[in-house]
């Protein structure tokens, strides 16, 4: 077993599953994917730990078991077509290509962009495609999407991304407030949109999420 591999089997069985992750499509998804490849080559030798991960000014990786825990949240069928917000460098979109039928995504940094679309590529992921654009309007053009993951804590969910929803579909998210943050399942039902708090969690702020903006329910 190689170095990076024994690391991952390491993340997996001590930060994954003592934390209520329990779906085995994730737990090989994660045991699988190398994240070693999504963050800078000066900071490989951290990419199993149980942090952030900055992988360019103002941006970080969600550490391995909140991001865990918000994709089990999201219930992702094998038929789903899902929507990563803040997606970096596609650590997370790799995941979701293993859970879902195709994955979208985004992020509002084209450097990230390019990276994010080079190393998916590499690792032969050809359900996923990689896009620039705001991250607060989403990808209407490609949507409605049954899963909507947004990668990191924002101070609400703007009315944007929930239209973008299917009846039925759910989106995840850090909902931060001060220096709290929960992550909630946000469930699409008709016209109607409800909220339930999951597990307390704390993320890197997503950038573009204006306080201002609102979600109905």
């Amino acid at each position: 077993m190689s170095e990076y591999a024994a690391a991952r089997f390491n993340m997996v069985e001590s930060q994954i599953r003592p934390n209520q992750v329990t779906d085995a499509r994730l737990l090989r998804a994660l045991a699988e994917i190398p994240r070693e490849r999504f963050v800078p080559s000066s900071l490989k030798a951290l990419a199993y730990m149980e942090e952030e991960i900055e992988i360019a000014p103002g941006r970080r990786l969600l550490a391995p078991m909140p991001l865990a825990r918000l994709i089990q949240l999201a219930e992702v069928e094998p038929d789903n077509l899902a929507l990563d917000v803040g997606c970096a460098t596609g650590y997370s979109t790799a995941l979701l290509t293993r859970l879902a039928e195709s994955v979208v995504g985004l992020d509002c940094d084209e450097r990230l962009t390019e990276q994010a679309s080079q190393i998916l590529t590499e690792l032969e992921a050809d359900n996923a495609g990689i896009v620039a654009g705001e991250l607060s309007e989403g990808y209407a053009s490609e949507g409605p999407f049954d899963v909507i993951l947004l990668n990191g804590c924002v101070p609400l969910v703007p009315q944007a991304l929930l239209d973008q929803l299917k009846d039925g579909g759910r989106l995840v998210a850090v909902i931060a407030e001060h220096d709290f943050g929960r992550a909630c399942l946000f469930r699409k039902s008709g016209s109607r949109v409800s909220q339930r708090p999951a597990f307390d969690a704390g993320g890197p702020l997503l950038p573009g999420f204006a306080r201002e903006k609102t979600f109905v329910f």
